[in-house]
């Protein structure tokens, strides 16, 4: 199949942030790893602390993985129920919010069953806080999501990993030294990709002070 004559691609750099868009709905279609593998080096180019570079990038294949993955979707999901008291939506249900939740409810139903996991590792730097080890693999992250959406791919970060670490880290052979960021999602979308929707910049952007808005100056 021609990837390109479904799900467009795109360089243009504003195209692609404005509109990678977390996608959680995926076509039964394998991502090709041509496709993973610039994905993986876009995530390797990100800046991290003192370019330690401190991350690994653990590509998810085997049937046990994935097994262990859906489970922990799916426990992840009914925790969320029960935390959040999320309703049961109905098919017939068409606004935005009950759209949300059932996309939210077959991704962790699918678990991993989507077409491309990958687990995103972190090696904490000394006398570095949680927020500042962040700081050093979420760009990577970042990076990845913006190459997924360049080649037409959509992807989705996710804590499920969190339900299941004491295995995943012992099939994996994950270091204790080392911390779990995220899981993520990858495949070929069921649906178009659109611009996100944001918050206006004048409420997230300030000059100088907490409450004055972002304002250009003039020049």
């Amino acid at each position: 199949m021609n990837h390109n004559s479904v799900e467009p691609v795109s360089d243009d750099l504003w195209t692609v942030m404005s509109t990678a868009t977390a996608v959680r709905r995926y076509r039964d279609e394998a991502v090709p790893d041509q496709m993973l593998e610039k994905c993986l080096t876009a995530a390797s180019w990100a800046p991290s602390g003192g370019n330690g570079q401190p991350w690994r990038f653990v590509v998810l294949n085997s049937p046990e993985l994935r097994a262990l993955v859906t489970t922990a979707a799916q426990r992840t999901w009914e925790v969320m129920k029960d935390f959040y008291r999320l309703p049961d939506v109905t098919d017939s249900a068409d606004d935005p919010k009950s759209r949300t939740l059932r996309t939210m409810a077959e991704h962790m139903r699918v678990g991993g069953g989507a077409p491309a996991l990958v687990l995103f590792c972190v090696q904490p730097q000394r006398g570095t806080t949680e927020l500042q080890q962040g700081g050093s693999v979420f760009p990577a992250v970042q990076n990845f999501l913006l190459a997924a959406r360049s080649q037409g791919l959509g992807a989705a970060i996710t804590l499920w990993q969190d339900a299941c670490d004491a295995e995943l880290r012992r099939i994996v052979g994950i270091p204790d030294t080392w911390k779990v960021a995220t899981l993520v999602t990858v495949g070929w979308p069921r649906g178009h990709h659109h611009r996100v929707r944001r918050k206006p910049l004048a409420d997230v952007a300030v000059r100088d002070h907490w409450d004055r808005p972002w304002t250009p100056q003039p020049v």
